[in-house]
């Protein structure tokens, strides 16, 4: 690979001879670990023009950094980083403390601690998953995508279709906050009805996955003085979207079916909840719980946003109508994702609600991100109408009942205890550790197995209760590697 001369750039208050300092920005440029050993060099006559020297001057530059081992010339095919040129240090480089516009060498002058109105990582407590947790051999990991069971061919196809001329504009055109009608279509023909869910155009918006739906909602519903009710446990990412709201939180216990109407405080503006699979505990609200939480929101004029995520993974029965198809006042908003179902980098998720709502969450979006991309859009159409996602979710869903049949059989052999439900579906069992042991350390102690588990701390708003409790799913590890993966579990409890 040449590098481009855009790479270069002589500082003008630097002293010394052009010679030196056309020397010194080569030198420094590997030093930092920009320029790699055998990348090409852009030719002395080109570096001479962006520089705006003379040619002789970058030659002799270059004749200067050879003679130290810094590059190679190689007769014609001009010059390249050298093998043996300095390898850089394990320190960030001078621009890494904030120096200004890249060569400073001073610290931040802002205060950043003050300057920040909301900081999102300070009250993050989530365990991120590891970036490498392919390389482990037995990933207990939720929510992620396994290769064997998704239609690279079809979806390959899909993108092709999407890229074609016919195509062009809608991948192409700032749509502003217009969402692909092909992918619209599909969601309140097919999608929402399955849910026994009627909607009009209007009253849908593509989202960039059930995160940015319950951002938006959270934006346009709560502020300061407004009070939101969440499950305890419950999804963690939702609890640090709402810090940034500034509204009062109330954690409501989830009982054995799910958040219970009756402990729901009188003074609640908005719901949230995940009726069909409650997250993390797997736990599915029966229909007069449902009925009974719709009667409770409208005795306190308080608005459900229901998180219907995963709804299209079941095993053993059909899944409940959403709250949304029960809802005769329009005052429930939906979440649907096929992030779970398809792949969870695809991002496309959606929000249904009343049109006026719709309206000003629209309008938010396009403030913030115009549209989810265009071209993802169109490929998720073509892939949703062709019939490619249906007979997918077919494969998953074998996949996966297999999967949960070995992991219940392998954990009952070894006796975990198993905390949350286990026939309503989904793709991970809630677990509970023995008296007196941290799922936290658990967790950690797991990594040298080769073992990866979610500890419970981050889904509970007692961290120190939600300790005893950890998530294994079984959606990206293989049925033949599940005994062995629960059997090393099962060891470092013991």
């Amino acid at each position: 690979m040449t590098v481009s001369v855009e790479c270069f750039l002589l500082d003008p208050h630097q002293s010394g001879t052009l010679q030196n300092r056309i020397r010194q920005m080569v030198a420094q440029g590997i030093l930092a670990g920009r320029l790699r050993p055998s990348e090409r060099m852009p030719s002395s006559r080109k570096l001479a023009e962006h520089l705006g020297v003379s040619r002789i001057t970058v030659t002799l530059a270059y004749a200067d950094l050879v003679a130290d081992d810094y590059l190679h010339a190689k007769g014609r095919s001009g010059y390249f980083v050298s093998e043996g040129a300095p390898q850089p240090g394990n320190y960030p480089p001078a621009f890494a403390s904030g120096g200004g516009n890249g060569g400073g060498n001073g610290d931040d002058s802002v205060d950043w601690g003050r300057m920040l109105g909301h900081r999102p990582e300070s009250v993050s407590v989530t365990m991120g998953k590891p970036r490498n947790w392919r390389d482990f051999r037995y990933p207990f990991v939720y929510g992620q995508a396994d290769p064997s069971l998704f239609d690279h061919a079809n979806w390959r196809g899909c993108m092709m279709l999407a890229l074609g001329q016919k195509d062009f504009a809608r991948m192409t055109d700032d749509q502003f906050d217009h969402d692909d009608p092909g992918l619209l279509e599909y969601i309140a023909r097919h999608t929402l009805p399955r849910r026994g869910i009627l909607a009009a155009p209007d009253e849908v918006l593509v989202t960039l996955g059930a995160q940015n739906a319950l951002w938006l909602t959270a934006q346009l519903l709560l502020n300061q003085r407004r009070t939101a009710v969440i499950e305890d446990p419950g999804y963690p990412g939702l609890r640090e979207i709402l810090t940034q709201t500034r509204c009062r939180t109330l954690p409501v216990t989830v009982g054995p079916h799910g958040l219970e109407p009756g402990h729901l405080p009188d003074d609640a503006d908005i719901i949230f909840c995940t009726p069909s699979h409650h997250c993390p505990t797997g736990t599915t609200m029966p229909l007069e719980a449902r009925h009974a939480l719709l009667a409770a929101a409208s005795a306190s004029n308080a608005v459900i946003v229901e998180d219907d995520y995963e709804f299209e993974i079941t095993h053993n029965r059909a899944p409940l109508p959403a709250l949304k198809s029960l809802d005769r006042e329009g005052r429930v908003i939906h979440v649907g994702s096929f992030s779970k179902s398809l792949f969870p980098g695809l991002r496309m998720g959606f929000l249904v609600g009343p049109a006026p709502f719709i309206r000003e969450a629209r309008a938010l979006r396009a403030t913030v991100l115009r549209h989810p991309p265009g071209l993802l859009q169109r490929a998720a159409a073509h892939f949703l109408s062709l019939g490619h996602y249906d007979a997918m979710l077919r494969r998953l869903m074998r996949s996966f009942s297999q999967r949960r049949d070995v992991m219940l059989e392998a954990v009952r052999a070894e006796g975990l205890t198993i905390a949350g439900e286990t026939d309503a579906g989904g793709s991970s069992l809630w677990m509970r550790t023995p008296p007196g042991i941290s799922a936290t350390e658990l967790a950690k102690s797991l990594l040298d197995d080769s073992v990866l588990i979610e500890p419970g701390r981050p889904f509970y708003a007692d961290w120190q209760e939600g300790d005893q409790y950890y998530r294994i799913a079984y959606s990206s590890i293989t049925a033949e590697r599940i005994p062995e993966g629960i059997a090393r579990i099962a060891r470092r409890l013991r």
